[in-house]
């Protein structure tokens, strides 16, 4: 096994770890090391929508904002969001952004140079603001440019499968070196991590194949889950993983099912009637996430598409044609003053998208799928994690020294507005960057450390990860049925226990490493969501060791804004943070 020490080790390439990274260097952190199975892998670089959303502070037009309001915007009224937390990536969004577009993300300002913005899901503020259907990546390739400019070290082709713990806290981290195939251990005092959401727990997924996540490493050193049954479900392409909200909706394709026979049914229409298909249709654009309070609205069209393939049929957006029925005086005032309002009037769903967002068809022509010739296939598919590792207002973990950042961590309940999770990466990772740079003390330890390989699941690791992964989009999706998901449970816990020591020449070793991680955050999951549909309570669930509890959220810290006391406490805790 080799060794190496280092005081930090942030874990993974996506929005979050990069700018972790960057802000650490930034700090004067030098004894740093990011690592990382695939530096091109990840949902930050190989995701995005039709207009990618990237939340933050108004900072155009005259419509008043504060930090407080975003702050109690992220809160919402559920009772489910910590808000000291919310007040921490509502204070840090405006310094985020700026530095993204310092660093050459094109997000579009006007010729005075505001920054406008338009309204997202469960806001009626224009926050809102897009790159495009790639903002993500533009994001991750600044930062990367960034990183690698000041010559932050990097661990690539390392798949980090253990955090070690003392009882001080953090200690290392066992990696495979997938490189010479060989364990890494890495002595450290702080570990960031920022492997994104468990995007491996569901088939039906809108994640890129390339991102699995690894959450549950955290759970294994004692980190606590946190509203772990709050995901977020919508409307995808298959063949190419893509979510297809936006300007796809609001195109108005038609919706079809096609059976093994190749007969195919417009069922929208069948089902609700040409008018409130077509209006149903239009609003999923603004309303892509499945919402049950939405199931009266928007939100059947995601039922009616689960029904059709619970049939065994196959679903598609067609944009050759438009729905049955399609005419301007039919559609809802909303939906046609808007497409007139774009110029999107036309004939066919292609020529309105093209219209409204000509990037959206060049960017699935990109990807082999020209929609000017076949429909797309789609299905309901898991896109965010909304919970996740619990975190306090420094992005720790309850374990000292274990930090989450970005889809990693918690800090969102049931709703969230659209295009916070890119801000979360960026303030997140800020929050820990900055109280690392506090932290002197900690510091790698030198002696021994017993170390010993994961045991790992016996049987083929492929065919067991696929059952888990369709039972889980079976059972415990936007559709939860208790009873089940407690036999998958105990089906996972039978898998846990027929084990065996890992193998470096075992041809499934990196399948058995993702398919344990995998088990240990399903266990996780499972116990949130079979506690939320049987004993649902108000709070924040959490989670630890397949146990779930509600707490009351913590509120909006009470915080002293008088300027020159922050001055003065500004400047005593800088001198310290100097000594």
């Amino acid at each position: 096994m080799k060794e190496i020490s280092v005081r930090t080790v942030v874990i993974g390439s996506g929005c979050a770890g990069l700018n972790a990274a960057d802000w650490l260097w930034d700090l004067g952190q030098r004894d740093l090391l990011l690592v990382t199975e695939n530096m091109n892998s990840g949902t930050s670089r190989n995701t995005g929508s039709d207009k990618q959303t990237y939340y933050k502070l108004s900072l155009s037009g005259d419509e008043g904002d504060s930090v407080g309001a975003l702050a109690a915007m992220l809160l919402g009224n559920h009772g489910d969001v910590n808000g000291d937390t919310a007040l921490c990536e509502a204070a840090a969004s405006a310094k985020s952004f700026f530095k993204l577009a310092g660093l050459g993300v094109p997000f579009p300002c006007n010729e005075y140079g505001e920054y406008v913005g338009y309204q997202t899901d469960h806001d009626h503020f224009r926050r809102a603001t897009s790159a495009g259907p790639l903002t993500s990546k533009f994001m991750t390739e600044a930062l990367e440019k960034s990183v690698r400019s000041k010559g932050v070290p990097i661990r690539d082709q390392a798949l980090a499968c253990r955090i070690l713990t003392d009882e001080t806290g953090v200690a290392g981290v066992l990696c495979l070196d997938k490189t010479d195939r060989d364990w890494l251990l890495i002595r450290c005092a702080h570990v960031v991590l920022c492997t994104g959401g468990p995007a491996q727990i569901y088939r039906d997924s809108v994640f890129p194949l390339s991102q699995c996540g690894m959450s549950g490493m955290a759970f294994e050193a004692g980190a606590e889950g946190v509203n772990l049954h709050c995901w977020q479900y919508g409307l995808a392409s298959i063949r190419f993983r893509w979510n297809v909200s936006g300007s796809y909706q609001q195109a108005l394709p038609r919706y079809i099912s096609v059976d093994e026979d190749g007969v195919e049914r417009e069922f929208l229409a069948d089902v609700l009637g040409e008018e409130k298909a077509m209006a149903l249709t239009f609003l999923k654009g603004y309303q892509w996430p499945f919402d049950e309070a939405k199931v009266p609205g928007s939100s059947q069209v995601d039922l009616l598409v689960k029904a059709e393939t619970d049939k065994g049929r196959r679903v598609y957006m067609d944009f050759r044609r438009s729905p049955r029925g399609f005419s301007p005086d039919r559609l809802s005032a909303e939906a046609r003053d808007y497409l007139q309002n774009c110029g999107a009037l036309q004939e066919t769903p292609l020529a309105r998208l093209a219209a409204m967002n000509a990037p959206a068809i060049a960017l699935y022509r990109d990807h082999g799928i020209d929609l000017a010739r076949e429909p797309l296939e789609v299905r309901v598919c898991a896109q965010h994690h909304n919970g996740g590792l619990a975190v306090d207002e420094h992005w720790q973990t309850r374990g000292p020294g274990l930090y989450a950042c970005g889809e990693a961590a918690g800090t969102f309940g049931r709703y969230r507005p659209g295009g916070t999770a890119l801000n979360s990466t960026q303030a997140g990772s800020l929050r820990a960057a900055e109280h690392i740079a506090r932290q002197s003390r900690r510091q790698p330890i030198s002696g021994s450390l017993d170390v010993q390989p994961p045991l790992l699941p016996t049987g083929d690791a492929k065919d067991i990860t696929a059952s888990l992964q369709s039972a889980m989009s079976r059972c415990a999706a936007f559709q939860r049925n208790a009873e089940e998901m407690a036999a998958l449970e105990k089906q996972i816990a039978a898998h846990m226990e027929s084990v065996a020591p890992a193998a470096l020449d075992d041809p499934q070793l990196i399948t058995r490493l993702r398919l344990r991680d995998l088990m240990m955050t399903q266990q996780q999951v499972l116990s949130a969501m079979i506690c939320s549909e049987t004993a649902p309570g108000p709070g924040v669930l959490y989670t630890c060791g397949g146990r779930s509890a509600y707490r009351p959220a913590r509120p909006i810290p009470q915080r002293d804004l008088w300027f020159e006391r922050v001055w003065k406490q500004y400047r005593e805790r800088e001198a310290s943070n100097n000594q």
